[in-house]
């Protein structure tokens, strides 16, 4: 079950505007560095959030999330300085900030024509929390570290709904940080801890058996 929608817009906002202030921090030298995304540089982990975001403002949603689209807004930004990808996210992010104020409840729940995200709600948090892992690949490429409780919860939250899709064994996830969240209806395994090294399990970038798991906890499997 997605977030409350007064829990996720504000968040997924202050989200980008957390990784804008993150990509006008990068030099031309930290812009190159190679992040644990498979062939993906900090300059092209940047250009796929914000030409996500560009995508969405812009109702582009017919291939969003797909290697393809993924790929296109990698390559339409190639060569870009980071101070002029940051410009590009302020506004995308000014956008979405009218765009979602004019939504109201009914549509909160709606699902998104266009587009296979489910719900604008699901949509929305889907976009924090993808904004929020690709913040931490810049990071951990960089040695840096930085956790946001929100932003921990909403990815819990929207990785139980993909594992849920997909079809994964109950589960209740119940971590330090957050609430708990059901898997599948919930019961079966608790999985508790910190959130941290379960959502890296969970995205395919740390061994999921360090946690007792195995790799169909994987949502991108």
């Amino acid at each position: 079950m997605t977030l409350p929608r007064d829990t996720v817009v504000p968040g997924m906002l202050a989200g980008y505007r957390t990784f804008e202030a993150l990509v006008r921090a990068q030099s031309g030298e930290s812009w190159g560095s190679p992040t644990r995304c498979d062939g993906w540089s900090v300059a092209d982990v940047a250009a796929h959030v914000i030409g996500q975001l560009t995508d969405v403002v812009n109702l582009r949603l017919d291939d969003l999330g797909s290697p393809e689209a993924t790929a296109r807004q990698v390559a339409e930004r190639s060569g870009r300085p980071p101070e002029e990808l940051a410009d590009e996210l302020a506004e995308g992010t000014t956008t979405a900030a009218a765009l979602v104020g004019a939504f109201d409840e009914a549509a909160w729940d709606a699902p998104v024509a266009g587009s296979s995200v489910g719900s604008l709600g699901s949509g929305l948090e889907s976009l924090w929390f993808d904004t929020f892992l690709h913040a931490d690949d810049i990071r951990a490429a960089l040695g840096q570290h930085e956790e946001e409780d929100g932003s921990l919860t909403a990815s819990v939250s929207h990785i139980a709904q993909v594992l849920t899709e997909q079809g994964w064994a109950a589960a209740t996830l119940s971590f330090d940080e957050t609430p708990a969240f059901a898997v599948s209806g919930g019961g079966g395994r608790t999985i508790s801890g910190k959130a941290m090294p379960f959502i890296l399990a969970s995205t395919g970038r740390a061994d999921p058996a360090v946690l007792g798991l195995d790799p169909s906890v994987n949502i991108y499997r």
